[in-house]
């Protein structure tokens, strides 16, 4: 395998240009892993004109990008051109982003990259273009499915330097939580989330702590019951499976650093459950981590923030985290696979 990462650059009029910028920029004194960045270099070039980056680009194939990485970002060229409009989304440049989605899951899959990053995207101007998946995520999933020719279950985990947490709903409404979850997501999303954080992480017995739904977990059922005849069982399952699942426990009492510390990964009932404690404790430094894929896959945890593209104002810690992280993960992934073998 190419060890070096597979950077999609995302909606060209976010600011998924300018942090990959910065991150090149800053890749010695992060000690940043080598990357190259799907993209059409004219727009990098315009961009990195815009900020006033002395940043040197160099168009290159996924086999060379890693010599050059020292000296210059490496870019392979898209075959779809994109405009440089900072701040104004275009459904004229979906054509490219889509592209370079493909284009970093296919040279992933194949070995000629070992990991996908993912620059944020924005949906209006893909749905605008006749983009049919509800967002990224989806895209991947559809992308796997085609490459294993089977269904997949992309799970979402924000991992921090101090929490890692996986909601099992995810962009639903509050009020439609309790008739969503069931048993078989509880469990589907942990036995994925424990497998990954052997495989990918090098977790040798991962401990999830699994969240109750209602206040104090459900308090015996005074608050609920779901916690007792949803969540409970489910916990007794995974831990009949010889997975080290503790719960339900109330969220309110789950994320002090004590109690961190006694567990690798926290499974969440909803969304804002999982990202409200991830992004206070690491809002700069999490990132978004996609289990249940057959390469791995991360982004920053951010999105296109089109209203400070091309101003400069970009920190480029979240794309330098998942960047570090994706690394991390693959080095895990392929040692796991040549023990098997």
């Amino acid at each position: 395998m190419n060890n070096i990462l597979a950077v999609s650059s995302g909606d060209p009029s976010g600011i998924g240009p300018d942090v990959a910028l910065s991150a090149w920029l800053l890749r010695q004194s992060t000690r940043l892993p080598a990357f190259f960045l799907l993209a059409d270099p004219d727009l990098i070039a315009a961009r990195a004109k815009q900020l006033e980056l002395n940043c040197p680009l160099e168009i290159t194939t996924p086999e060379d990008a890693y010599r050059a990485f020292d000296r210059a970002l490496p870019i392979v060229p898209l075959t779809n051109r994109q405009t440089n409009a900072p701040g104004v989304p275009l459904a004229a440049n979906a054509a490219g982003t889509i592209e370079a989605i493909e284009t970093a899951v296919a040279l992933t899959l194949s070995g000629r990259a070992s990991a996908v990053v993912t620059c944020p995207i924005a949906k209006k101007p893909l749905y605008d273009a006749g983009f049919r998946f509800p967002g990224h995520t989806e895209f991947l999933a559809h992308l796997a499915e085609e490459h294993l020719g089977q269904a997949v279950t992309p799970v979402m985990m924000l991992a921090g330097p101090l929490l890692r947490a996986v909601p099992v709903t995810i962009h639903i409404a509050l009020a439609r939580v309790p008739e969503v979850l069931d048993m078989a997501k509880i469990l589907s999303i942990s036995r994925i989330t424990a497998e990954a954080l052997k495989n990918q992480f090098g977790i040798a017995n991962p401990r999830l702590a699994i969240a109750g739904l209602n206040p104090h977990a459900g308090e015996d059922g005074s608050m609920g019951l779901e916690d007792e005849e949803v969540v409970r069982p489910a916990v007794d399952i995974l831990r009949s499976e010889g997975i080290d699942a503790r719960g339900p426990l109330p969220a309110d009492t789950m994320f002090h650093p004590a109690a961190r510390a006694t567990y690798d990964a926290a499974i969440c009932m909803y969304h804002d459950q999982a990202l409200i404690p991830a992004k206070t404790l690491g809002f700069d430094d999490s990132v978004n981590v996609t289990l249940g894929l057959p390469f791995v896959r991360t982004s920053p945890d951010h999105g296109t923030a089109f209203d400070i593209a091309g101003s400069g104002k970009a920190k480029p810690d979240s794309l330098i985290a998942a960047l570090r992280l994706a690394d991390e993960l693959a080095s895990h992934r392929a040692r796991q696979k040549n023990n098997a073998a």
